[in-house]
């Protein structure tokens, strides 16, 4: 197995294991287990491959991925109960898929056009759109209006790795410095609260002021 293949499996593994986590905290069953972790460790790779005109998409030319998470799926199922804190679990678990997802779609994008420009976006997408479609299913706050940095630190990676891709520098190394990259940016704003300044100005009016 390569290495970028190695980044893909933990990527998926780990963010179907956030959707189970956030079915926990729903209280759904077996089968809502499973359907949150297929379409939170699966979304941001359809995606991907939709927007880069890859079809079939990569599950379906490679149905393992879908028993990986039906099987974290299960995996959580029965031992959820045995985490004090699930929502500070899914949060870092999701930080750390989000490390090697935003690689592992930078290299498909940057495979599949040759161009930095959209490996950066690609890779951006395919770590953050699994998170904020299981939020969206979760009815819960998204993790896009959280303060703390998190499609910041997607992108990051994915350019870390690209830069040091183009530079020259090793497939393993590129991975490495641009998970890390990832994975410290967002480690970071979940431990220390890091964000960016944000609007401060007089919101718009609401729709039902508008005439």
């Amino acid at each position: 197995m390569s290495f970028l293949s190695y980044l893909d499996y933990v990527g998926i593994a780990l963010f179907a294991a956030t959707g189970a986590l956030a079915a926990s905290r729903k209280q759904l069953d077996m089968i809502g287990f499973l359907f949150f972790a297929v379409v939170t460790g699966l979304g941001g790779g359809t995606v991907r491959d939709i927007v880069l005109g890859r079809v079939p998409v990569y599950w379906v030319l490679n149905p393992d991925y879908i028993l990986i998470c039906c099987a974290i799926g299960v995996v959580v199922f029965f031992t959820a109960h045995m985490v004090e804190s699930r929502y500070r679990l899914l949060i870092w678990l999701d930080a750390i898929g989000l490390s090697a997802y935003c690689v592992m779609g930078a290299a498909k994008g940057l495979a599949a056009t040759g161009s930095p420009t959209i490996a950066i976006v690609t890779g951006t997408l395919t770590a953050s759109l699994g998170g904020v479609l299981r939020d969206l299913l979760a009815n819960e706050p998204s993790v896009l209006l959280r303060p703390e940095i998190y499609i910041t630190a997607a992108l990051v990676g994915a350019a870390v790795f690209t830069g040091a891709h183009e530079f020259g520098a090793p497939l393993y190394v590129a991975s490495a410095l641009g998970a890390i990259a990832a994975f410290l940016l967002r480690g970071g704003a979940l431990y220390f609260g890091w964000t960016f300044p944000t609007y401060k100005h007089k919101p718009g009016r609401h729709p039902d002021e508008v005439m």
